[in-house]
């Protein structure tokens, strides 16, 4: 492996649409994924992106252009019926919920490995999937990003999800996880909305702004950043190394507001 930085790498053109698709993922996943934890249905977002994912394998499948309206509409219905389904199964079975999330994430990916086994770039798909192709967004696709993501969060912040009820959120996570699994893969969209919310679950006690959320923007923008940025002069995959920039700016938050708690 070739460890050697090249600085020259650091090219705006190309570092930031993918950095700004990052800035949109988080709009979304940050409010939803602190939702999503007090919920205590973590693995939800994986099940989510993977039954997207299926509607995009399926619409391949059929041959449907990829990357057109029809493929988004796929993925958008699949997304969708997961939610019903997820809507069904909290009702009927609540405290079963986490145990099926996961059965159907399992399914969904199993499903897709079927669809994919005939085609001879099946590999090559399966791992955009699961971890995107940020660096290759284009204009279209973040304009796509951004009409979804303002949508979600006027919809959060108007108090319509809650009044829909379970199938509300269901449904706004759905559309929020299809709009951005495309763009920066299966895996990104979990940390995104996993890792800045575990680490600011015990922000409440801390004095930064009184905003968890902002403290969950923060560490999210910085690991996007920082992956970027080392992903580029280290000619390494940006998705795993942004997963990875996460978790770090995740744990340096985690020590020093522990030590700040400590301290009061």
């Amino acid at each position: 492996m070739n460890w050697a930085m090249n600085w020259a790498a650091l090219d705006w053109g190309i570092l930031g649409p993918a950095f700004i698709a990052g800035l949109l993922v988080l709009a979304t996943h940050v409010p939803l994924g602190a939702q999503v934890l007090d919920r205590g249905i973590v693995f939800i977002d994986l099940a989510i992106a993977q039954i997207a994912g299926l509607g995009v394998i399926a619409a391949d499948a059929v041959g449907l252009p990829e990357g057109g309206v029809a493929v988004q509409i796929a993925a958008v219905v699949a997304a969708l019926l997961g939610a019903l389904l997820l809507t069904w199964t909290e009702r009927k079975a609540p405290h079963q919920q986490e145990a099926l999330i996961g059965v159907m994430f399992i399914l969904a990916a199993c499903a897709g490995i079927l669809l994919l086994s005939g085609n001879p770039h099946g590999g090559e798909h399966l791992k955009e999937l699961l971890v995107g192709q940020i660096l290759w967004v284009n204009t279209t696709q973040l304009l796509w990003l951004g009409g979804v993501s303002a949508v979600i969060l006027f919809a959060l912040w108007r108090g319509w999800v809650a009044r829909l009820g379970r199938f509300g959120f269901y449904a706004v996570f759905a559309l929020a996880v299809t709009a951005s699994v495309q763009l920066v893969g299966v895996y990104l969209v979990f940390s995104s909305l996993i890792i800045p919310a575990l680490a600011t679950r015990s922000s409440t006690r801390i004095t930064v702004g009184g905003n968890r959320h902002g403290v969950a923007y923060g560490i999210g923008v910085v690991g996007y950043a920082l992956g970027l940025a080392l992903s580029a002069v280290l000619d390494l995959p940006s998705g795993a190394v942004i997963v990875w920039t996460l978790a770090a700016c995740a744990l340096a938050w985690a020590w020093f507001s522990g030590g700040r708690v400590a301290k009061a």
